[in-house]
């Protein structure tokens, strides 16, 4: 097979749209408009302060978000949003929180929120290898919780939800990291939403978080400064330096969705027929490619699967990185194979893996 121009199927940093790319790339060297590079301007100055009030409304708008929301962009990634949100919803209380454990990443932040209160686990996918999720009204929630905390695509196994679980009078907290923007939400239904960039939105170095104004009324008033969401709401992200080229290239995304994408609901059309692609392929393979999830939970994000031996998989990969396509490597706590197919990863490219996948299958048929 002839080598493609490389193609990034990596669980993160995930692929960016060449439009933004062209846009970012000029931006380093010089902002048009500004007449100085990206790198070099002022976190301070009112150029700033327009690319955060801009990026701010455009996730309003993609979101649909009502009046009492603050949407911040804040440093640390989803990992100390792990420690973050329980400080502020968690510390001083007897009463446990609700966390659904449907993976790696939930795995993650309920260790980090039992350093802060009592959590209690209403619901985990761990017995059965984190292979399907709670269906809807399945787990027993508490309506004494302080909040319950889900994570919304689980990236390592290749799980999503396609339902807000929970109860509508408890405050809902979600870890979107790898499904932000990727499809239109009930985010109005959600007390706080966070996601790290470096999936569908940006680069590494931003964390977008959405927050209610009526979650943050009863925190605790002794948090570490750069900690307490207040402050952050109070400087409109500029609490300390920020990562201002990370957050000027997720405005350049927010104006991609909005303007050449057309919204949340075009862009999850685009994103169902990449994952369709690949899925179909998998169903129809014989059991050649063997996908992980049932089928109900299966995420429109990362599509995980192995194949019949260790041997086929290693053969897979290695010629699979030399027709170019790159990260295709499955997590390092499963194994297999993943493709992670974020908003920037066009069609094409995934049409291309998927040819590349029939061939290799046509080659090997007993891998």
């Amino acid at each position: 097979m002839k080598p493609l121009n490389r193609l990034n199927f990596s669980a993160g940093p995930g692929a960016l749209p060449e439009s933004v790319l062209l846009l970012a790339q000029q931006s380093i060297v010089e902002v048009p408009g500004v007449g100085l590079s990206i790198l070099g301007i002022s976190h301070r100055s009112d150029w700033f302060a327009s690319v955060v009030a801009e990026l701010e409304n455009n996730i309003r708008e993609l979101l649909g978000l009502s009046g009492n929301y603050r949407v911040l962009f804040l440093q640390g990634g989803a990992t100390q949003q792990f420690s973050m949100v329980p400080m502020t919803l968690l510390r001083g209380k007897t009463t446990p929180a609700d966390y659904l454990h449907t993976g790696y990443w939930s795995g993650r932040a309920i260790a980090e929120a039992g350093r802060e209160g009592p959590v209690r686990i209403v619901w985990s996918g761990e017995a059965d290898g984190f292979r399907q999720l709670p269906g809807d009204g399945e787990p027993v929630f508490s309506p004494d919780a302080p909040y319950l905390h889900y994570v919304s695509n689980e990236t390592v196994e290749g799980l999503q939800f396609h339902h807000v679980p929970g109860r509508d009078d408890v405050p809902r907290v979600c870890d979107m990291s790898s499904d932000f923007l990727s499809q239109p939400c009930a985010a109005n239904r959600h007390s706080l939403i966070y996601a790290h960039a470096q999936k569908n939105i940006g680069p590494a170095g931003v964390t977008v978080v959405v927050v209610r104004d009526e979650l943050l009324q009863d925190a605790p008033t002794n948090l570490p400064g750069f900690l307490d969401y207040r402050n952050h709401i109070q400087s409109h992200s500029n609490y300390n330096t920020p990562p201002v080229f990370a957050i000027y290239v997720v405005l350049l995304i927010s104006r991609w969705l909005l303007n050449e994408i057309g919204g949340l609901a075009r862009m999850a059309e685009i994103n169902r027929s990449k994952a369709e692609l690949l899925y179909r392929l998998l169903d129809n393979s014989n059991d050649f490619y063997r996908g992980r999830i049932e089928t109900r939970d299966r995420s429109l994000m990362n599509v995980t699967f192995d194949m019949a031996s260790p041997e086929s998989e290693k053969r897979f990969l290695a010629e699979a990185e030399r027709a170019g396509f790159t990260g295709l490597a499955g997590h390092r706590s499963t194994g297999g194979i993943r493709a992670s197919l974020y908003n920037g990863l066009t069609l094409a490219a995934v049409e291309q893996l998927a040819g590349f996948m029939e061939d290799f299958q046509r080659r090997y048929p007993c891998a």
